[in-house]
C-alpha cells in the first residue's frame, strides 16, 4: 500500500495529535511541524465550571492559549486575555482533567519563555559496588567516577564509523548472518518525510512506519492488557529528570526511560538512579537522528555506542529501544534486531494518529501546554474503546514536559476510573524485570532479539551465525531459540490488542 500524506490532511485529525509524517517529524534544533494559532479569546480567572479547563482551584489561571502564536498578554483581577493571529477554522484546545497536582505549576506558567527553576536533588545517588538485589544475576554498579568522556563520540553528533569499536559491532553484525535490506537512506531534512520520499513511500517491503504505520511482529506499540499503561519517557537523561524521578517515587509509579547516550554520558548518576529505582532502561540512539536517513553504519554507531555507555555505567545492556521520532523501516529493524534490540514504538490507531502527548513540542513554542492536555484527553477517549492496552510518547528532556507530565497528566491518569495499571513496558508484557537486560534474561520467556527475527520470518540468514559469543547481544543467543515456534514468539513478546495497523508484512 502506498501513503502519500498531504500537509492538507493534518487538519482533519480531531482525535489525535498526526503521526510524524512530513511537517510533522521533529529533527534536533528544527521544528517544521504545522502550528497552532488560536482565535483571540478571553478567559475568567476563574476556572470553576468553564469548558476545557481544568476543575481544580490553585492550578490554572489560563485554559487556551499557545506560547508561540501568541502576540500579546495582558492580566487584570478579573481576567486573562490572550491575542493570537485569527484562524477561524482551528479550534480552541479544550480539556477536563479528573485531577492535578496540588504543587503543580500554573500552566499559564509552562510555555517556550518560562524561566528554569530549581531542580530537585536526587534523594541519593548510587554507591560503586552496590548490587542490585532486585535484578538476579545483575553485576555490580560500576564506579562512574572513572568514566572518561573522551573515550566516547562527540555529544549530539552522529558518532564516526572509523573507530575499532564501531568496527567491531559492523563485523558483528555480519557475523548474525541476517541479511540487512538494502534500502537506500531516506531524504533527511525539511525536505524528507513522506512527501519527498514517494519512492520510499511506496516499498511495500520497506515498511516505513513514519509514513503509513507499517509494524512488524517484533515490533511493541501496545500492552496485551485493557486498561494497562506501558509508562515511557524519551531522551533523558536531563537536569530534570530527578523532578520526575522524585514524583514517580512519590506515587510509586515505575516507567521504561529510552536514554540518548550524549545525555547518559552528562548524566551517569540519574541513570545509575533510575535503574536502582527498578525502572527500566532501554535505547534511544547517541545523538538522536531519524535514523532511515543513515547508512548501515552509522546506525550501528549510534546503537553501540548507547548500547555501550549504557553498560559501562550500569553494568547492564538493555534489549529494546526506541527509534527517534518513531523513525524505523525494515533495514533499521533489521540491524536493531542483529544488535539485541527490540523495537519499542507507541500505539497508533491510524496512519495519521498516534498516542503523542506532543508535550516535545512546547519547549518550542510549537504547542501550547493546553494542546498537550487536550490530545491527551483525546488519547483517554481512545482509550476507553480499546481491548489491549496502550503506550503514549512522552519526554523528561525539558523543564515544560517534566513539569505536565507531574503537574496534570500522571495525577488525571491516577485518578482515572476504572485504574489504570500503569507501569513500565518490560512488566505490560507480563515479564519479569531481568527480561530486559542481555546479561540478566534467561532466555526462557523472552528470547533474544535476533532469535525473535529469525523465527518471526521478519528476516532471513544469509549463513549460520558465528558460533563464537561476542561482547554483543550475541551473549545469550543459542540454537534452541532460534528454533522457538512463531507462536511461542507471540506469546513472549505479548504484543496484544493488534489495534494498531500492519502493513506489508512478510
Amino acid at each position: 500500500m502506498k501513503y502519500l500524506i498531504q500537509a492538507s490532511l493534518l487538519t482533519a485529525l480531531p482525535a489525535l495529535v498526526a503521526a510524524q509524517q512530513d511537517l510533522h517529524i521533529r529533527v534536533e534544533n528544527e521544528d517544521f511541524r504545522p502550528r497552532q494559532i488560536f482565535s483571540s479569546v478571553t478567559t475568567p480567572s476563574s476556572t470553576k465550571g468553564l469548558t476545557g479547563v481544568i476543575s481544580t482551584p490553585a492550578a490554572l489561571t489560563s485554559a487556551v492559549g499557545d506560547g508561540n502564536a501568541v502576540s500579546s498578554l495582558s492580566r487584570s483581577s478579573s481576567h486573562t486575555t490572550l491575542t493570537a493571529e485569527p484562524l477561524a477554522t482551528t479550534p480552541v484546545p479544550t480539556f477536563h482533567l479528573q485531577s492535578t497536582n496540588p504543587t503543580a505549576v500554573p500552566l499559564a506558567s509552562i510555555n517556550a519563555a518560562q524561566p528554569s527553576l530549581a531542580t530537585k536533588p536526587l534523594d541519593s545517588t548510587v554507591v560503586a559496588g552496590t548490587v542490585p538485589t532486585f535484578l538476579p544475576g545483575a553485576p555490580a554498579i560500576p564506579n562512574v567516577a572513572l568514566l572518561k568522556p573522551s573515550n566516547y563520540p562527540a555529544l549530539d553528533k552522529i558518532p564516526p564509523i572509523d573507530s575499532p569499536e564501531v568496527q567491531r559491532w559492523i563485523q558483528e553484525v555480519k557475523d548474525t548472518g541476517i541479511a540487512v535490506p538494502e534500502f537506500t537512506p531516506t531524504n533527511p531534512g525539511y525536505l524528507g518525510g513522506c512527501l519527498n520520499n514517494s519512492a520510499s513511500v511506496g516499498e511495500d517491503s520497506r515498511c516505513w512506519w513514519t509514513c503509513g504505520g507499517c509494524t512488524r511482529p517484533t515490533d511493541i506499540s501496545d500492552c496485551p492488557t485493557a486498561l494497562d499503561w506501558g509508562l515511557t519517557y524519551d531522551d533523558g537523561p536531563s537536569f530534570y529528570t530527578s523532578n520526575l524521578l522524585a514524583y514517580l517515587d512519590q506515587e510509586n509509579l515505575k516507567s521504561t526511560f529510552f536514554v540518548v547516550g550524549s545525555r547518559v554520558i552528562s548524566f551517569p548518576a540519574i541513570l545509575q538512579t533510575e535503574y536502582m529505582s527498578q525502572h527500566q532502561i532501554g535505547v534511544h540512539t547517541w545523538s538522536h537522528p531519524p535514523l532511515t536517513t543513515l547508512t548501515n553504519e552509522q546506525i550501528i554507531a549510534e546503537l553501540g555506542w548507547t548500547k555501550k555507555v549504557i553498560k559501562d555505567v550500569l553494568g547492564v545492556t538493555p534489549n529494546m529501544m526506541r527509534p527517534p521520532f518513531g523513525d524505523i523501516d525494515d533495514r533499521v529493524r533489521a540491524i536493531s534486531l542483529a544488535m539485541g534490540l527490540i523495537p519499542v514504538m507507541w500505539t497508533r490507531i491510524s496512519p495519521l494518529a498516534t498516542f503523542d502527548t506532543d508535550d516535545f513540542n512546547v519547549h518550542s513554542g510549537a504547542t501550547s501546554v493546553e494542546q498537550v492536555l487536550q490530545n491527551w484527553g483525546n488519547i483517554l477517549s481512545n482509550v476507553a474503546s480499546r481491548s489491549s492496552g496502550f503506550i503514549v510518547l512522552e519526554h523528561d528532556l525539558f523543564e515544560q514536559t517534566v513539569e505536565v507530565a507531574t503537574g496534570y497528566i500522571l495525577p488525571d491518569a491516577l485518578a482515572h476510573k476504572p485504574r489504570f495499571t500503569i507501569q513500565p513496558v518490560i512488566s505490560c508484557l507480563k515479564k519479569k524485570m531481568s527480561d530486559a537486560y542481555i546479561e540478566t534474561n534467561d532466555n526462557s520467556t523472552n528470547p533474544p532479539a535476533l532469535s525473535a527475527a529469525v523465527n518471526a520470518g521478519l528476516t532471513k540468514e544469509t549463513k549460520a551465525p558465528t558460533p563464537k559469543k561476542s561482547s554483543s547481544d550475541l551473549l545469550l543467543l543459542d540454537q534452541r531459540a532460534i528454533l522457538m515456534s512463531l507462536g511461542t514468539l507471540a506469546m513472549g513478546f505479548g504484543v496484544g490488542g493488534l489495534a494498531f495497523l500492519r502493513f506489508s508484512l512478510v
